[in-house]
Parts: structure tokens; C-alpha cells; sequence
């Protein structure tokens, strides 16, 4: 766990050695683990929204050999299959087989339950929206399949959410990641981004702590 966090906060750093080490291959480990934070639901605590803005601040540089155009269409790609594919697993995964089998237990049950409340809360609109909320993100498409949602609705809202929060995530670290400010202190950076993307699960929760009316005591 630390050296996750470790990785998450001075990610900028961990990516340069990572294109120093390994030139153009560099782009497949970059699409493996956003597919991997995507489609395996029992990765929800993988990078996302740092990797591809850290990833895109590093391509704006000439120095490090990126092209962000590609970037660009390796996450979206990633980030579309990841999803089709917790789809598909969530949806042949029955919960007698969520119970009984090894991948089942590597489940986070809380966390799972956290995206089906999400999930019932906005319908198919979550696997759009769940795109900015870590976590949930992972977990959505499992819950959508596992629910049987319609696949063209669901391919649908999954296309439109991969392409928002790539675009806005690309779009973020080319314009933004090499500001002499956020090179200086991407550790803060880091952690701003994930402070905000945490803000819609945060606000669901004090919405729904506080809006529970207290049962009326019959006399």
C-alpha cells in the first residue's frame, strides 16, 4: 500500500523512468493499466485520472518522445474495453458465483455496494458519470451487467463518459501539467485530483446521511 501511494503521488517521477526504461513500449503498459483499472473490478484502487494527466503533461514535452494524439486514442480504447469488459463479467458472474468462486472473494463487497447504491441512485447515467468517481468507476460496469442492463445503453453511456473523462483528463496535463507550479508540486497536484474526483461520492453521502427523516413515534 505505500509504495501505491508513493506511486500515486510523485507519478510524474515513476512515468520518466518508466519511458527512459522502456521508449515506446511505454505505451502498452499505459493502456494495460487503465484497461486493468477499468475492466478488472478487483483493481478499483489502480491510478486513473493522475496516470492520464500525468501521462499527457509528459507528452507535451518534446523531450520524453510522447505523442499525446495517441495517448489520446490508447486511453480512450483502454478505458472503452476496460469497461465492456467488466460488463461482460458482471453480467456472467451470478451472485451464487460471486459467493462461491476465489475471483468473487478478491471482491470488495463495501466498495461494491457503494457503486450499486450509486447505480440505483442514476441509472444507466452512472457508467458516464462514474468515470470522475474512483472507486465507483471500477465497480459500475460489474454492477451494470450483473443488473442485465440493456448492452446498447450501456455501450452508449459508456462510450460518452470514456470519451469526456479522457478528453478532460489528456486536455488537463497538455495544457496545464508543465506550469512550472504543478511540475514543481504534482505531489499536491496529485492529491488535488483525486480530492475532486472524490467530491461526487462525498457529496452523495452527507446527502443521503442528512436527508433521513427520523421514523415518528406512534403514541
Amino acid at each position: 500500500m505505500t509504495q501505491l501511494i508513493d506511486f500515486i503521488l510523485h507519478i510524474d517521477q515513476h512515468l520518466v523512468t518508466l519511458v527512459n526504461t522502456f521508449g515506446n513500449w511505454s505505451y502498452v503498459i499505459l493502456f494495460l493499466m487503465i484497461f486493468i483499472e477499468t475492466g478488472i473490478v478487483i483493481f478499483p484502487f489502480l491510478p486513473g485520472d493522475s496516470l492520464i494527466f500525468a501521462a499527457a503533461a509528459l507528452a507535451a514535452n518534446p523531450l520524453y518522445h510522447l505523442n499525446n494524439g495517441v495517448l489520446f486514442i490508447l486511453f480512450l480504447t483502454a478505458a472503452v474495453v476496460g469497461d465492456t469488459v467488466n460488463y461482460e463479467i458482471g453480467r456472467h458472474l451470478s451472485d451464487r458465483a460471486l459467493d462461491s468462486s476465489h475471483f468473487g472473494r478478491l471482491i470488495n463487497r463495501d466498495k461494491l455496494k457503494v457503486a450499486e447504491n450509486f447505480f440505483d441512485r442514476h441509472g444507466g447515467k452512472t457508467i458516464a458519470l462514474a468515470r470522475f468517481v474512483p472507486i465507483v468507476r471500477t465497480f459500475a460496469p460489474f454492477v451494470s451487467g450483473g443488473s442485465h442492463m440493456n448492452y446498447r445503453h450501456f455501450l452508449m453511456f459508456n462510450f460518452i463518459g470514456a470519451l469526456s473523462w479522457v478528453t478532460l483528463c489528456v486536455g488537463g496535463g497538455h495544457f496545464f501539467g508543465n506550469i512550472s507550479f504543478v511540475k514543481n508540486h504534482f505531489s499536491l497536484v496529485a492529491l488535488g485530483i483525486v480530492a475532486i474526483s472524490l467530491l461526487p461520492m462525498l457529496v452523495v453521502y452527507l446527502k443521503n446521511k442528512f436527508s433521513t427523516k427520523p421514523a415518528k413515534i406512534e403514541e
